[in-house]
């Protein structure tokens, strides 16, 4: 599969509070907010050296990361992590049982597909693969 980090997500519950401490505080840079109503959520990106942080806030009271933030409180939501082949990637996966979140990759508004591997497949963390290739 050949992953690589590409993001590490944080669910918040005010974005803007949350930048005042990652931007403001720790001195990232955002490069990006914005809304995918697909997962109803609000984010901002903020690269960090060869990787970034995003910030999640739920727009959605129903979304997952409003859930999350309902059971577990703020904190680290995913990890993702960039793969050349996402179908490969997801192949492999099932094949080693792990569970996968959606029988095809989503795809984002940019384009980049995505897929979700549930956190009891991966020792307690949620993981996401994104595709991008080499």
């Amino acid at each position: 599969m050949n992953p690589r980090l590409h993001h590490i997500a944080i669910a918040v519950r005010d974005l803007d509070e949350a930048l005042a401490f990652y931007r403001d505080v720790l001195g990232l840079e955002m490069t990006e907010r914005r809304q995918v109503p697909q997962e109803g959520v609000e984010i901002a990106f903020l690269p960090a050296g060869e990787t970034e942080v995003e910030l999640l806030q739920p727009l959605d009271p129903g979304s997952g990361v409003a859930r999350f933030l309902e059971k577990r409180g703020e904190g680290l939501h995913h990890i993702c992590l960039a793969v050349p082949d996402i179908e490969a990637a997801m192949a492999r996966l099932r094949e080693a049982g792990a569970r996968v979140l959606s029988e095809t990759p989503r795809v984002a508004a940019d384009g980049t597909r995505y897929v979700f591997i549930h956190p009891k497949s991966a020792h307690g963390v949620l993981l996401e693969l994104y595709e991008v290739p080499e």
